[in-house]
This record gives C-alpha cells, structure tokens and sequence, in this order.
C-alpha cells in the first residue's frame, strides 16, 4: 500500500499523553494511508512497553541514548515511507482532518511547511509562529510572536498567513524538502531548533503558512522557566545565521536579555 503521510513524533517519557495523542491521529486521519512513527529518546517512564502493548501498529524506534528534539526527528525521518511527513509532539491532539492541508502542499510547490492553530488543554488559543528575531524581540521573547493583531489575539480575518516562523510541535511538510534543509540542525538539543529549521526553509525559496482553521491541543508548551534554554538556543540561531551590525546588535540584546532573566 501506498502511503500517504508519515507522522513522526518524538517521545521521551510522554506515556500519559501517548493514548489521546495517537486515537486522535487514528480519528482524523481516517481517509488517509498514513504511518506513525515513534522515536523514544531513551524514556524511563515504560513508554516502550507501553505502545508495544497498547498500540501494536505504531512503528516505534528505541534509542539508548537522548537524542534531543531536532536530531530526534531526523533519525525518525529516516524510516518514514510517505511522501508527505507530519512532525507532531507526543503530548498533543489533532481536532481537524488534515487532508486538505496535504493537497495543498500538492498543489502549490512555494509551500514549504505548514502549521496550523495550537490550542491549551482548555482550548484556548496558543501562540504557534512567530517573527525571525529582531533587537527589541529579543529583549523580550513575548515580541517573538507579534507578528499583526490577527495572530496576536487569534481573531482571524483571513484563511492563511505567511509567516517566518511555525513551532515545531506541528510541521506539515513534503519530505524532499524536509531533505532538501538537510532536516533539523543538530546543533540545537531543544528549543529554537523550530526557528531555524523554518529560516532554512526561507533560504531555499519556500513559505512557512499558517492555516488558522485547522486545530490541535498542546497539553505542556512554553514557561518562563525554560527561558535560559531559549537565550542559549537563539545565541546559536545568532551564530548561524546573522553578520555585521545585526549580529552585533542581537548579540547585545540575547546578553541583555540572559542578565535581565537571571535576576528574575
């Protein structure tokens, strides 16, 4: 059988949310010939055992060691069949069928990844894309992910939004361009892996678009205590990816920054 979509997720001790996260991918992906794949970052949590016993179908890879998000992902990649991949966090659950969102990678070749609307566990509405940094965003990452009132307060006028950047707990893609970016940069070990991947994507000629109208839940997501891990993940997207005057000012501002988050 030919098969359409692969999802991959990468899980490390994520067995409470593996129930939800997988009967709704079995829900919503009905009408599609789809694999999930599991990468387990080495759980001690009785992950394994438990999709061996529970969910037979899942094709699960156990690592021995933590590979990290990005290189997680990549080694996931590897054993994916479909022409199309989705990468889904272990701790999520799609509300929407997704099959329209595959034709459009079909049908329109600037599309290079596609995110879509991230909900809480109440469902309310999550801050899922963002802006490539900038001085000011990097005072305060909050600024990250202002990039117009639409996607600020998620009152959306319109059924599609270009944007720089799509969060890594849902990306929609072909796998020849997930190829063609050479995957995640395996420099990161969590966060900001998302950012840079998309910037890739940038450099090659292709959109990151954002679908308001399709859903999913995002039960952990972001807090101000993993903040340091995002100071150093955006010292190395600085690094890899801004020169001259702009390096120096981010540079300035990721210090100020790290300084300002440490007396909090």
């Amino acid at each position: 059988m030919n098969i359409q979509l692969s999802v991959i997720i990468v899980n490390y001790n994520g067995m409470r949310f593996l129930d939800a996260c997988f009967n709704s991918l079995y829900d919503k992906l009905s009408t599609l010939s789809y694999e999930i794949i599991v990468l387990d970052n080495h759980s001690t949590d009785e992950s394994c055992a438990y999709i061996k016993m529970n969910h037979p179908t899942v094709r699960l890879i156990e690592s021995n060691i933590n590979y990290g998000f990005g290189r997680g992902n990549n080694e996931a990649v590897k054993h994916a069949k479909g022409e199309t991949i989705l990468l889904f966090n272990n701790d999520t659950i799609l509300l929407d069928s997704i099959d329209e969102l595959i034709l459009k990678l079909d049908q329109d070749p600037s599309a290079g990844v596609i995110g879509i609307q991230m909900l809480d566990k109440n469902q309310r509405y999550l801050f899922s894309n963002g802006n490539f940094p900038n001085f000011y965003s990097m005072l305060r990452f909050k600024n990250m992910l202002v990039i117009n009132s639409d996607l600020s307060n998620g009152n959306f006028t319109k059924n599609e939004y270009e944007v720089d950047w799509i969060s890594g707990s849902f990306m929609l893609m072909k796998k020849r361009v997930y190829k063609e970016v050479k995957g995640f940069d395996e420099d990161y070990f969590m966060y900001v892996e998302d950012v840079d991947f998309c910037k890739k994507i940038q450099k090659i000629g292709l959109k990151r678009i954002f679908l308001p109208n399709y859903r999913y839940i995002h039960f952990v997501g972001f807090n101000t205590s993993k903040n340091h891990l995002i100071v150093k993940g955006y010292r190395t997207f600085i690094k890899k990816h801004s020169s001259g005057l702009s390096k120096i000012l981010l540079t300035t501002a990721i210090l100020l920054k790290s300084v300002i988050s440490k007396r909090k």
